[in-house]
């Protein structure tokens, strides 16, 4: 049995020109100032942990929003890699930063 050189998918018979030949526009790109009412866009989750920790602790962080990944050895990158699969205690952590970041709008 003979193998064929591996070939992007479609290229050669579609006539396409090499992906680095051809400009791609993303509609769904978002630009700065898509979001301004968003207090949340553009900070990261790892930026929204590291200001609590500074400012709150992971004590004080595990009695506001009750997860373990606060309570038993906590760390960030725990942290990071629990709330990237868990939206609702992602919410009530982005929920408390905006409590914390601007107590007195609420």
């Amino acid at each position: 049995m003979r193998l064929r050189a591996a070939t992007p998918i479609g290229r050669r018979d579609q006539g396409l020109a090499p992906r680095a030949d051809r400009t791609v526009v993303s509609e769904c790109a978002p630009l700065v100032h898509d979001q301004p009412n968003n207090p949340l866009h553009g900070v990261t989750l790892k930026a929204i942990l590291e200001f609590l920790v500074e400012h709150l602790g992971f004590e004080q962080m595990a009695r506001e929003v009750d997860i373990r990944c606060f309570t038993y050895e906590p760390s960030i990158t725990s942290s990071l890699k629990f709330l990237r699969k868990v939206p609702w205690a992602r919410t009530k952590v982005e929920e408390l930063y905006l409590r914390v970041k601007q107590p007195h709008t609420w």
